[in-house]
């Protein structure tokens, strides 16, 4: 088609296109559309495929060139943005027609869509970034903490008689709901056989003080209020009444810290000894990529707000709608559950989705600039960056290339893998631009705690 465009920028990263198309080109598609009808139309009083065409367009004409328009537009569109010369509409969006144009034979048809566009990003801006980096090291008290975690895994873990009362450390499997004021269950939040360390706070109402005391078969209700600055945001400033039964009780009974339960561990290791040197090997690795991620992420936070992005709304929309699935993942149910779930305890969806806005848009402003970066220092990974990728990976975990490599056989973990390398290939570059100082001093389990 010989088409004419003409394309307007619009707020938040929308664009207005305007094409027109000939008037030949129109009289050419309403024909064949015409002609097609003219040979399949049954109407009364004439022979299947020898309707006249001058009945068809009494009848049926308007319709037929409604059709003949709606043919006319998805055709100019996809020629359209096979080119390279128009802004194309991101690939979760379908552009809006303004209005359906009247198609008039022997004129041009002209018509008017609208699409969010992918963000213009531009990063120029590198003067005053400083990066204060934690100070921090892997010291005994880490290794001894580890060892501890190591007991703990490989206890023998035994019931506990039936009238002991819950005390902390103890391995309790409970029921637990929700309650509305007057004692019912709220539905959707039965939760059976949930198994947790008492003191651990892994439960999502922190019920562990509440469980301490309790004994087998024993159920009670619990009324939980929690602060507006609680870290959960689910939960900030909210009233729980909460029924909980205590199902199980279990005790670990731990090892003792010797070759033989380094032996246990692993066949590599023969004495404690080689077993506190690969804990340490692993911490330190540990703290090598918190270190790393504490810095990058600081570095893109202040290039998020130097370098201005204008996100169109549809990409927010779907960002929160990824993230509201995710959730839904996490608890192990449907997002159309998931909401009613919300929806009993006081919060709906809007509401949930309008507090996540704000760090969904810096997470995808954050990422628009990585991507741009990338794209701009031409960052690639070589077959052989990879495999020396493979050797220091091996070195640090303490196993063999060929054990890291058999991870890696499966192509999407090997296209993480390279993602992220071209990654840290560009933050290696972009830290010799920004000034790096020295942060605070800080414990390895609190470095983990905050940064989480």
């Amino acid at each position: 088609m010989n088409l004419t465009k003409e394309i307007k920028d619009l707020e938040d990263s929308a664009v207005e296109l305007t094409i027109t198309i000939p008037k030949k080109e129109v009289s050419n598609g309403y024909q064949e559309l015409l002609a097609k009808y003219a040979k399949s139309a049954q109407i009364p009083g004439f022979r299947k495929g020898h309707v006249p065409v001058a009945v068809l367009e009494r009848k049926f004409g308007e319709s037929i060139k409604t059709e003949a328009a709606a043919d006319l537009i998805e055709k100019s569109l996809e020629e359209t943005f096979k080119k390279d010369d128009v802004k194309q509409p991101l690939p979760y969006v379908q552009p809006q027609l303004d209005k359906m144009p009247e198609v008039i034979i022997g004129k041009d048809l002209k018509f008017t869509v609208k699409y969010d566009v992918m963000p213009q990003v531009t990063v120029q801006d590198f003067s005053g970034i400083t990066v204060a980096v934690p100070q921090v090291s892997v010291g005994d008290a880490e290794i001894q903490e580890e060892l501890k975690a190591v007991q703990e895994r490989n206890a023998l873990v035994i019931d506990r008689k039936d009238d002991d009362a819950a005390e902390k450390d103890n391995i309790a499997t409970i029921d637990y709901c929700e309650l509305t004021d007057d004692g019912s269950v709220i539905d959707g939040t039965k939760r059976e056989d949930f198994v947790f360390t008492i003191g651990s706070g892994e439960n999502i109402f922190e019920l562990d003080d509440d469980i301490i005391g309790m004994k087998k078969g024993e159920t009670k209700d619990v009324t939980k209020k929690y602060k507006k600055t609680h870290k959960n945001a689910e939960l900030a400033g909210t009233t729980k009444k909460i029924r909980v039964t205590l199902k199980a009780l279990k005790i670990r009974n731990l090892p003792e810290l010797d070759d033989e339960l380094a032996q246990d561990v692993n066949e590599k290791f023969k004495t404690l000894d080689d077993l506190k040197a690969d804990i340490k090997r692993n911490l330190e690795s540990a703290l090598e990529n918190k270190l790393k991620e504490i810095k990058s992420n600081s570095l893109v936070e202040q290039l998020v707000e130097k370098n201005p992005i204008t996100l169109p709304k549809s990409m927010i929309d779907i960002e929160l709608e990824s993230r509201w699935r995710m959730m839904a993942h996490q608890f192990q149910t449907t997002p159309e559950q998931l909401e009613k779930l919300f929806g009993s305890s006081g919060k709906t969806k809007p509401e949930i989705i309008k507090e996540w806005e704000p760090d969904a848009v810096k997470g995808l402003k954050a990422r628009l600039i990585v991507d741009h970066l990338l794209k701009e220092n031409n960052i690639t990974v070589t077959p052989e960056d990879v495999e020396a990728e493979y050797k220091t990976m091996a070195e640090k975990a303490g196993i063999t290339v060929d054990e890291v490599k058999k991870h890696y056989e499966d192509p999407r973990n090997k296209e993480y893998l390279i993602d992220d390398m071209k990654e840290q290939k560009l933050y290696a570059d972009l830290f010799g631009k920004i000034k790096l100082t020295k942060g605070e001093k800080k414990s390895f389990s609190d470095l983990f705690k905050n940064q989480a």
